[in-house]
């Protein structure tokens, strides 16, 4: 065909040249005919061609045979675009024959293409993380308040804010339901929610600048003393109730850490704090010195903030600092005499694993229906009442699965906090000192927290309902410990189980405060405190 149409177009042409030869052009008709052409060439395939030119001209890459496609997937132009005139390719393996066959019987006869390397390489689907966070629950923002009675509170004297404060709370209308606060859990949510209101609206806060580091300004964000760390580096990095203007603070912070002045100052295996507590009152010695506010109040608008077991025993060798300061302390014991149940603040004891997420592994407790064991403990040997503990119940039940260090053989099956999410009741006895952190882990994991140590002043008590999520038991009641739990009726259990989970945003540090977590709980309890004593005026 290609050798036939040959001479003609050699014959044609050489009679266009001919006539063309000698003859005089008129070029104006000759732009005029080139642009006719040109035109028609665009625009009659538009409407003459049902697809495009490419699409006649262009043929798709085609696979060819090494590539590890599988059969019936399509092969995708360039830019996500497909042939309308080709169907989609069958991309058929070396191996693939026999199904080849049975996708044509009773059908016409398609192109088989040869499986080739795909230009377009796919995209690696990401791994989904696994979130082994809780699910943090946004508060509503806080209520507007009219900028004619903002700035009258604002104008007053601390003292007279506080006043203002007091009365305002005693006054506080009844709250019958909260979108955000669960009213079980509270002793009166009325009255926590207008004292929370108060302090959002009121509270000023002064840190002292004074102090090196790293006893002073540098907090310990991990472990199982991460408390008093955690709220030192939210307190100086808060905008909200920090101010630099001394003279408008309700409260003074002593930013020390008794984590920082252990290992600093304490002598290993001496047992001697004596150190510890001289150099604290040498620091409030010097602030009363520098400053006019401590001597203005003896120290009673000053709070501090200590997570450590030895935290009661640094403020010792001041009389002030023991006796009018508001302590917030994780070793709240009532019976030493340094706790003063009202005055002062009990203080959560949280382990923090990782300080860049500290809600990481917490959380992602199981239903009720996964919660096959009675009780659980495991932990060391230490103190007064774990001894006891294991002598009545070590191997002697299998619903009261209680240990000293986990062991081996239990572990390999089953971990720590499998266990507590794998639990009804938690138990949570004292070490050396009344405290526990098991107390909040039994709360990240939803597991009721059984509380054995006498004379320990719950975190919170002020404000919320202990009897309400947890089960609290005489040291003296621990060989009846079982007898006490299965008394329980499974709808009480329920409830407090109900009740654990609504609690547990109150024990969260989160990275970025957020309204009624850990850090504004703890503040609000040195505020709550701070309110309820000062004085009332005769008149």
């Amino acid at each position: 065909m290609k050798k036939s149409l040959r001479p003609i177009a050699l014959v044609l042409m050489r009679k266009l040249i001919g006539r063309c030869v000698g003859s005089r052009i008129d070029w104006r008709k000759l732009f005029l005919v080139a642009t006719i052409m040109t035109t028609a060439g665009v625009v009659v395939p538009t409407f003459v061609f049902p697809y495009p030119l490419h699409t006649w001209l262009l043929s798709p890459t085609v696979p060819s045979l090494n590539s590890t496609m599988q059969l019936g997937e399509t092969y995708a132009e360039p830019r996500g675009r497909q042939s309308p005139l080709s169907p989609p390719f069958l991309i058929v393996s070396v191996n693939s024959s026999a199904e080849l066959i049975k996708l044509q019987q009773g059908k016409k006869k398609k192109p088989i293409v040869s499986l080739g390397r795909n230009p377009l390489p796919r995209k690696r689907r990401k791994k989904s993380k696994v979130n082994d966070e809780p699910k943090v629950i946004l508060p509503p923002p806080r209520e507007t308040v009219p900028y004619r009675l903002q700035r009258h509170i604002w104008s007053l004297p601390p003292d007279e804010a506080l006043l203002y404060a007091r009365k305002e709370i005693e006054l506080a209308s009844e709250v019958k339901d909260d979108p955000y606060l669960y009213p079980p859990i509270f002793r009166n949510i009325s009255l926590f929610k207008r004292s929370y209101e108060l302090m959002e609206l009121i509270l000023k806060v002064y840190i002292y600048p004074d102090g090196a580091r790293p006893i002073f300004h540098q907090p310990h964000l991990t472990g199982i003393y991460a408390s008093e760390g955690w709220f030192l580096r939210l307190m100086e990095g808060n905008r909200q109730f920090v101010t630099r203007d001394p003279e408008k603070a309700q409260l003074f912070y002593l930013p020390y850490s008794t984590r920082q002045l252990e290992h600093a100052l304490y002598v290993p295996d001496s047992h001697n704090l004596r150190p510890l507590s001289i150099f604290l009152r040498d620091y409030v010695n010097m602030l009363a010195m520098k400053y006019p506010f401590w001597n203005r109040t003896h120290g009673r608008d000053h709070f501090l903030v200590a997570c450590h077991d030895w935290g009661p025993y640094t403020v010792t060798a001041h009389e002030e600092l023991a006796k009018n300061t508001i302590k917030a302390l994780c070793n709240a014991d009532l019976s030493e005499g340094i706790f003063v149940a009202g005055r002062d603040v009990s203080l959560p004891e949280t382990t923090i694993r990782t300080y860049r997420r500290p809600l990481r592994y917490i959380g992602n407790g199981n239903r009720v229906s996964q919660r096959p064991i009675l009780a659980f403990f495991a932990g060391n040997m230490h103190g007064r009442v774990r001894p006891i503990l294991l002598k009545h119940w070590l191997d002697k039940d299998e619903d009261m699965r209680i240990y000293g260090p986990l062991p081996s053989r239990v572990s390999r099956k089953m971990n720590y906090v499998q266990h507590m999410k794998s639990s009804k009741y938690c138990i949570c006895p004292m070490g050396f000192e009344v405290n526990s952190p098991r107390i909040v882990e039994a709360i990240y994991y939803e597991c009721v927290p059984v509380i054995i140590a006498d004379n320990f002043a719950l975190p919170f008590s002020e404000v919320l309902d202990w009897s309400a999520f947890s089960v609290v038991v005489a040291e003296k009641d621990i060989p009846k410990l079982k007898e006490i739990l299965l008394a329980i009726p499974l709808r009480r259990y329920l409830t407090m189980q109900i009740n654990v989970k609504m609690v547990q945003k109150h024990f969260l540090w989160n990275p970025r405060p957020i309204r009624f977590d850990l850090f504004h709980m703890i503040l609000h309890s040195i505020w709550f405190s701070r309110v309820n004593h000062i004085p009332i005026p005769q008149s």
